[in-house]
């Protein structure tokens, strides 16, 4: 037993290594990209980086929907969401205030907001509405998630233009960004998410296993250790974003991945099997829609147009007291 968690603890540090040198590759790959192809670092994470960061959110969702874990496959999209938002974006926002541009306020944050009020609305049709016999993601409700996931990726690169915080065109010093060939910038990105990818399982496997020798619950394990777990590439990216003052890419970072979860994961996971709202509660609807608000309230706040260390404190605490919420209920 002691050997086998020894091994376990080994695999999950090994993950940890991966995913820290795999968010290096791709924050640089990703930026030279960015400026070769005249699209703003923000789009690049919203799309590329949003959507590969996602990828170990994908596999746990779609793998618990195929088993018929409705727990697994919401909790963990649910609690990614809270820890990519309250705790990743918050400690981002510590390092580095975090600058909020025009085309944020008015497309990409409340976007973030609808989505997960559609998806509260649509998961909690019974309670809220008394509609169907019980709380559940039908496969139709699935099918106008992924819709609107195509619609809002089409509607970003419409628009990828670089801009600044008043929305003019951005011109970015050269030294910023160091400059690479297309061809290397792909191979760091690629590389980058597959380390990532391939880190985030390891580290989620090898988490699970260990909780699980602990005598953890299911639902615990998904909306906690899974849900921090599959968020670490996300965590990685925006420290090293950040680190390289490249706040823009990190905020594109967590409203593309919170973006991806909820309209292709669920929408996706809903189509292979309807999912279950059964087992949350108005808390965690709560604190995930609390989440996507802060967001929001964070350029309004004393008219200063960023997320700076202020709203970031708020964020970590609320994700602190959810998290004690939750550890209570063991």
């Amino acid at each position: 037993m002691m050997e086998s968690m020894i091994v376990q603890i080994l695999l999950l540090l090994v993950g940890l290594a991966l995913i820290i040198f795999g968010a290096e590759w791709l924050v640089d790959g990703a930026s030279s990209i960015a400026r070769k192809a005249g699209l703003s670092e923000f789009i690049i994470g919203l799309t590329i980086v949003g959507m590969g960061t996602s990828a170990p959110e994908m596999v746990v969702s779609f793998t618990g929907a195929i088993k018929g874990s409705s727990d697994i496959a919401l909790g963990n999209v649910m609690g990614s969401n809270i820890f990519n938002t309250l705790l990743i974006l918050g400690i981002t926002s510590l390092i580095m205030p975090i600058a909020i541009t025009k085309q944020n306020r008015r497309r990409d944050i409340p976007m973030n907001i609808m989505i997960t009020v559609v998806l509260l609305l649509m998961g909690l049709n019974h309670t809220i509405f008394g509609l169907g016999a019980s709380d559940m993601l039908s496969r139709i409700e699935g099918g106008v998630l992924l819709a609107l996931f195509c619609t809002y990726m089409y509607i970003c690169f419409k628009q990828g233009q670089d801009t600044l915080a008043d929305g003019s065109p951005a011109e970015v010093p050269a030294e910023e960004t160091k400059e690479r060939s297309v061809g290397l910038s792909i191979l760091l990105v690629v590389a980058g998410l597959a380390a990532l990818i391939f880190g985030g399982d390891l580290f989620v496997d090898s988490a699970t296993s260990v909780a699980k020798m602990a005598g953890l619950s299911d639902k615990f394990i998904a909306i906690t250790i899974l849900a921090g777990g599959t968020s670490m590439p996300e965590l990685a990216t925006c420290v090293v974003a950040a680190a390289k003052k490249k706040g823009q890419l990190a905020l594109g970072n967590i409203l593309g991945s919170n973006i991806f979860n909820v309209l292709m994961i669920l929408g996706g996971s809903a189509l292979i099997r309807p999912l279950s709202f059964g087992n949350i509660n108005f808390v965690d609807a709560g604190v995930l829609l609390l989440s996507s608000l802060l967001v929001m309230s964070a350029p309004y706040a004393f008219r200063r147009d960023e997320m700076d260390r202020f709203d970031a404190g708020v964020m970590v605490a609320c994700f602190a007291a959810y998290m004690t919420y939750l550890f209570m209920q063991i």
